[in-house]
């Protein structure tokens, strides 16, 4: 069953939020906050220790001295997390590394904060989904 309810925005977020769903390919305002709803409730529902699959981004200078051998041993250390991971030459210094991740939220958080903080990596993000089996109705 759908709910009707009316949201008031300033002109100018409605504006920018207009844009961005046009330029992403959604039909209507209501798909966009749809999925804007389920991706806060899914984080919000996340039980510390509940399964989620994830996707580590980073991009770090390999000119660093021994930065590529401490990436690697963090992986090698956590094996049992990382599913896959694909490195790729930006430019003459920059690297791009993605690795896949499965694992309690706990666990991967906590490494993947480590990855990111280590000296030479320039920016990292995790993105990760779970089952949300803790939702109903989305």
């Amino acid at each position: 069953m759908l709910k009707r309810f009316g949201v008031s925005l300033p002109a100018e977020l409605l504006k920018q939020f207009d844009a961005e769903i046009r330029e992403r390919g959604y039909e209507n305002r209501s798909e966009a906050l749809r999925d804007l709803i389920r991706n806060y409730l899914v984080r919000r529902a996340l039980d510390k220790n509940e399964e989620i699959v994830g996707v580590l981004s980073l991009v770090y200078d390999h000119h660093v001295p021994n930065l590529s051998n401490q990436l690697n041993d963090i992986q090698h250390d956590h094996h049992d997390n990382i599913l896959s991971n694909t490195h790729i030459h930006l430019d003459h210094h920059n690297c791009l590394e993605v690795i896949i991740l499965k694992g309690r939220y706990s666990e991967i958080k906590k490494l993947t904060d480590k990855i990111i903080g280590t000296r030479g990596v320039k920016h990292g993000e995790l993105s990760f989904t779970s089952t949300g089996k803790n939702l109903t109705g989305v």
